[in-house]
């Protein structure tokens, strides 16, 4: 499902070795992420993976969504909402001093889902690759 939505979003994603060997160990070995599945109808529709931050200069932590992810067949049942929600809820027990998120460029849906719970954008994220392709 996590190779789905990330083609999804970038249609040329390609799973490299390192990604199959260590996304999820990763993710399961660490204490400060959640990866939750979002059941319906009796199966997985979707995931949220979310978790805390310690920040970089300051004595501060920061809660993350770091994907949300509802398969094609499940959307506008509002599942992202609901997960989304419940994703906020637990990291909010943590108090972190704010919740962030990225949004994929042009990802409409998204930014109207978490603008609608109270995000606003604040930033542009640019990247310099490696290996332009």
């Amino acid at each position: 499902m996590a190779v789905q939505h990330f083609r999804e979003l970038n249609p040329s994603f390609v799973v490299q070795e390192d990604w199959k060997r260590d996304y999820f160990e990763g993710i399961l070995g660490n204490p400060r992420l959640s990866l939750r599945w979002v059941v319906a109808d009796g199966g997985r529709a979707g995931f949220v993976l979310f978790g805390i931050e310690d920040h970089i200069f300051l004595p501060r932590r920061s809660g993350i969504v770091y994907e949300l992810y509802i398969s094609p067949e499940f959307r506008l049942r509002g599942l992202a909402r609901a997960s989304a929600q419940q994703a906020i809820d637990e990291l909010q027990r943590h108090s972190p001093s704010k919740v962030q998120l990225e949004i994929m460029e042009h990802n409409r849906g998204a930014a109207a889902l978490w603008t609608s719970l109270g995000f606003e954008k604040v930033a542009e994220r640019w990247v310099l690759r490696k290996n332009k392709t």
